[in-house]
């Protein structure tokens, strides 16, 4: 099984957030600003090598906190 991340919104948050195509683990590539941007909302996609291949998806919402206010 293979993992993608697809359908940014904001589309920044391809610039923050990654994901590891073979495990699935999602990391962060960079700095969360509440400021800036306080929910990113994405698509997983995870594919087999099967013949025809198939495919499943999940959404994943992460929203940022700002616990300096």
């Amino acid at each position: 099984v293979t993992y993608a991340v697809t359908n940014f919104i904001p589309p920044s948050g391809k610039d923050v957030i990654s994901i590891n195509p073979n495990t699935g683990e999602i990391h962060l590539t960079g700095a969360l600003d509440f400021e800036e941007v306080s929910i990113y909302d994405f698509r997983i996609e995870a594919k087999d090598k099967g013949t025809p291949p198939l495919s499943g998806h999940c959404k994943v919402v992460l929203e940022v906190l700002d616990v300096n206010d």
